[in-house]
């Protein structure tokens, strides 16, 4: 049987250890990875068969969020810890409502940067799209290089998109803080739309198998720490909130897209393990 070779890898990347965002394309179906994290990802479905189905309803929670985006007359949106490009794309879903809409991902991880520059060339769309590499704790830089680009404009709503990677800032890091100032730097009108893992109020009898998947979290390069619905909320402090407020992903407007995964949790939304938002800045 011919083995097929593993993608080139930019020079920064670490295949010492599987990294999250490489992973996460794994779950999705990408081919954006390598043995190594195709290898921690398998241990994981072995150990939690749902895992997949949790990280897709994730996906699927992103894109219904940016399409309610779309619609309500965001065309520019910030994605922080964008991972690699796969199905359903923030520019993509925003360009089916709006076709002028524009994007600047964000994302430390080479491969996840690499390889949207890659898809941003290909679909001859750069001008109205960009890709960044750098650490979301740095708000004021993020910030002044996302602007620096062309593609927002910061006297304009701003759709501030930051799925599926909160909780890969410890918990001794000043997470909220870091979410204000960016708060702080958005235009009024603009929103904040977020997920977090969680273990407060998850009803499920397979907390063993959660934690197991935890523990070998915590033995990659991107361990990941659990928050409760209230340090959760704390993101979203003098924001408005939109209907139906904090709650389950699968539960959040299920009205705006098909959701395949999230269906499978429609009888109990708190195995998704992820609680999500949309909060508007007056």
């Amino acid at each position: 049987m011919t083995q097929v070779p593993e993608p080139e890898a930019p020079e920064e990347i670490d295949l010492e250890r599987p990294n999250a965002a490489r992973i996460y394309d794994w779950f999705l179906g990408g081919t954006a990875n390598w043995a190594i994290d195709r290898e921690f990802g398998e241990r994981a479905v072995q150990t939690f068969p749902m895992i997949k189905t949790i990280a897709k309803a994730s996906r699927e929670f992103l894109g219904r969020g940016v399409r309610y985006l779309a619609e309500q007359g965001v065309d520019q949106f910030l994605d922080l810890g964008s991972g690699v490009p796969t199905v359903g794309n923030v520019h993509e879903i925003a360009t089916a409502v709006n076709p002028g809409a524009r994007c600047v991902y964000v994302d430390n991880e080479p491969v996840a940067v690499a390889h949207s520059q890659i898809l941003l060339e290909r679909e001859g769309v750069a001008y109205r799209h960009a890709v960044l590499q750098g650490d979301l704790r740095h708000p004021s830089e993020i910030w002044n290089q996302a602007t620096d680009t062309g593609v927002l404009d910061p006297k304009r709503p701003i759709g501030l998109i930051v799925v599926g990677v909160l909780y890969f800032l410890g918990r001794d890091e000043p997470a909220v803080e870091i979410i204000r100032k960016y708060l702080s730097m958005l235009p009024s009108g603009s929103y904040f739309l977020s997920s977090h893992l969680t273990n407060d109020g998850v009803q499920t009898p397979d907390r063993a198998l959660r934690a197991q998947i935890h523990q070998q979290y915590q033995r990659s390069s991107t361990p990941f720490h659990y928050r409760s619905r209230a340090e959760f909320s704390e993101f979203f402090a003098g924001l408005e909130l939109v209907e139906p407020g904090i709650g389950w992903v699968p539960d959040w407007r299920p009205e705006l897209g098909e959701s395949r995964a999230g269906a499978r949790m429609a009888g109990n939304p708190s195995f998704s393990g992820s609680l999500c938002g949309l909060g508007r800045k007056p």
